[in-house]
């Protein structure tokens, strides 16, 4: 379906507006393989229920993890750190976190286990995680490319003492080991290569120390312990959050989300710190990038050009957001100069224009920002945004009326 988004800058009250938003999809994914790893019953409360994160959940099902949902609430029956089971499929969809976290896990179970997942995630980097598994003893088969999914993997249940893994591409790579390096029985010491934000590591650690299991930083991470089982409140998705304060900035409205607090572990908590004052200039996204999108959509209402840097990675997400940015401006009329790492985007007044999503649920988001103060903006294929937020229109929708009625 497509999406016309209202433009309602100057006919807005002075209304406070609250919104809620899903619990975080980061969150919920660790925290569901960290309940699944566990000894006992774990409950989680406000847990996510995106096509990422019902991937996860249903990845975790077939590999036999006891699991029931009520609502928002999950239990999740942890296996200890070994799998019942020594042989199955998994499909990961387009999830990239499960993409990354299970065959890190699968890593240390016993067994081989065949793992597929959508055309879109063939395409997205893997590589780095793979070579790291392999130095950790994990064994291989590619059922089409090599180093890229679909593959079989057999686990190892010997890993070794040390391994280094390089997160230039995705601190993800990072953070499945982490977790999962619980399973091997034995301390595994892990060194990072490569430069990337980090924020997203430390909410591992931060997750994994509630769940019983403290990391020794010693030149790298050296794991041991196991984890306990325990009920967890998960976040409101800062990601999703964001969407509603950068509205803000560009329509000088009052709308605030629930349960958002200055000190969450998220790291994109940095890019409601960044609406505050910022009017155009050069920012260096690398540490919250899934906010590149949505300051690029309202860059063209600030008054001085502004220069996203830092993003490189961004290219190989969902589809290739830099290229998106600067499709989409352009098709607005906004003059806009493309990056290796980012873009450059002028001060402008958008034009009538259909944004394209290339399937990719952030650019159907970010650029509804855009039309909510210019006329004409037509979101294709908004249904996009059931990846992370499945009623986002919807909310978006109450939100205008509420603030236009």
């Amino acid at each position: 379906m497509n999406y016309k988004v209202k433009n309602i800058y100057g006919k807005t009250n002075s209304n406070k507006v609250t919104v809620s938003v899903p619990g975080s999809k980061s969150i919920t994914a660790r925290a569901m393989l960290l309940a699944a790893l566990a000894e006992g019953t774990s409950t989680l409360f406000n847990a996510q229920f995106s096509d990422d994160c019902q991937t996860f959940l249903n990845c975790l099902k077939d590999l036999g993890i006891p699991v029931e949902v009520h609502g928002t609430t999950v239990k999740i029956t942890g296996c200890g750190g070994k799998l019942k089971i020594n042989a199955g499929k998994i499909n990961v969809g387009s999830a990239g976190t499960a993409a990354r976290f299970l065959p890190a896990f699968l890593a240390f179970q016993k067994g081989k286990f065949t793992l597929d997942c959508s055309d879109q995630m063939k395409s997205r980097p893997i590589e780095p995680l793979i070579n790291t598994l392999k130095s950790l003893g994990a064994k291989f088969t590619f059922l089409q490319e090599e180093n890229r999914y679909p593959f079989v993997i057999e686990g190892t249940s010997s890993p070794a003492n040390e391994v280094s893994v390089d997160i230039t591409k995705s601190s993800q790579f990072l953070s499945a080991l982490l977790i999962s390096a619980a399973c091997a029985g034995k301390p595994v010491k892990i060194k990072a290569d490569g430069t990337h934000g980090l924020d997203y590591v430390n909410m591992t650690l931060d997750m994994m120390w509630s769940f019983g299991l403290t990391v020794n930083e010693d030149g790298g991470y050296t794991v041991y312990g196991k984890y306990s089982a325990k009920k967890y409140d998960i976040e409101p998705d800062i990601s999703a959050a964001c969407y509603f304060y950068a509205a803000n900035k560009i329509l000088r409205t009052n709308v605030s989300v629930n349960g958002v607090m200055p000190h969450c572990m998220q790291g994109d908590i940095k890019f409601l710190k960044l609406l505050e004052k910022f009017d155009g200039g050069k920012i260096d996204m690398r540490e919250f990038s899934d906010q590149a999108l949505t300051l690029a959509a309202i860059a063209p209402y600030f008054n001085r050009p502004t220069e996203i840097c830092g993003v490189a990675h961004i290219r190989r997400q969902e589809c290739d957001r830099i290229a998106a940015i600067v499709t989409n401006l352009t098709a607005m009329g906004v003059k806009c100069e493309e990056r290796e790492d980012g873009v450059i985007i002028y001060p402008a007044e958008p034009k009538p224009a259909v944004i394209k999503t290339f399937g990719d649920h952030r650019v159907a988001m970010a650029f509804s920002l855009t039309g909510l103060r210019a006329d004409g903006i037509e979101i294709e294929n908004a249904e996009v945004c059931s990846k992370t937020f499945k009623n986002y229109f919807n909310v978006l929708d109450e939100v205008c009326a509420s603030l236009t009625k």
